[in-house]
């Protein structure tokens, strides 16, 4: 018996890997966060499959159905929203089952920001603008964020920012940004990127408040912020360029020597 945990990915129910599909397709039992996984992933079930929304279990409960399943012999996809990696709480359901000596496994799924930059067909990482990319959050009642994770640290860099979990707090996130990247900064707001209700909104540090106050949201909204989302005259990589040569290019000024 196994307790596969599956990132089930951000929304649409086929963006999810076909590891992932395959697994719950035979997974006799299955957990999900039904608050943010679509149930339209839950038709690969199969038929007679025993399917737990987790959504209001507290961690002794979850732990209670792995041990279950542990002893009816059934292994169980834990299906969680996006990525497995970030923000899941995998890790303390992990630490459960080492201390129970039950078996799993981790697959990865998309996670919201990529589904985010897909929706403004956007690449989050441009020659001289960019090239990291930080993913982070606010503090919140779940989870405090530890004193030298500041937003303000983050945006010193100049990088691209993934704010997640902290739309309900955009006016706060913004002041703390404008003194770092100026109050005509790009941002995008993705709420529910790859569902069926997605929805963009665009702006700088200044005016994003205001455009969001027309067309409120909250939860599963994600906060993008940096340079990238606004340049169109940067420079091209040395990837394409033909004198940038590397292993799979060879040099074609030597012609056929």
């Amino acid at each position: 018996m196994t307790v596969h945990f599956i990132g089930a990915g951000p929304g649409a129910p086929d963006l999810i890997t076909v590891r992932g599909r395959d697994l719950i397709a035979r997974c006799p039992v299955c957990l999900f966060a039904g608050s943010l996984v679509p149930a339209a992933l839950l038709t690969y079930c199969p038929p007679e499959a025993r399917i737990v929304d987790t959504a209001p279990l507290s961690l002794d409960e979850i732990a209670a159905e792995f041990l279950r399943a542990n002893e009816d012999g059934h292994d169980v996809a834990r299906l969680h929203s996006g990525d497995l990696s970030v923000w899941s709480a995998m890790g303390e359901q992990l630490r459960r089952l080492d201390r129970l000596g039950i078996p799993y496994s981790v697959t990865p799924g998309v996670p919201s920001f990529a589904a985010a930059a897909a929706a403004l067909s956007q690449e989050l990482t441009l020659p001289g603008v960019a090239q990291s990319l930080v993913l982070t959050r606010t503090s919140g009642r779940a989870s405090a964020m530890p004193e030298r994770e500041k937003l303000a640290s983050f945006a010193a860099t100049g990088a691209t920012l993934a704010i997640h979990l902290s739309i309900h707090v955009l006016e706060t996130v913004m002041a703390e940004l404008i003194p770092h990247y100026g109050a005509d900064c790009p941002v995008a707001i993705v709420y529910r990127a790859s569902w069926p209700d997605q929805q963009v909104i665009r702006g700088t540090l200044s005016t994003i408040g205001e455009k969001l106050s027309r067309a409120p949201v909250e939860r599963t909204a994600l906060i993008l912020v940096g340079p990238v989302l606004g340049s169109d005259d940067f420079r091209e990589s040395a990837l394409y360029d033909p004198d940038y040569l590397r292993r799979f290019r060879p040099d074609r000024s030597l012609g056929d020597q």
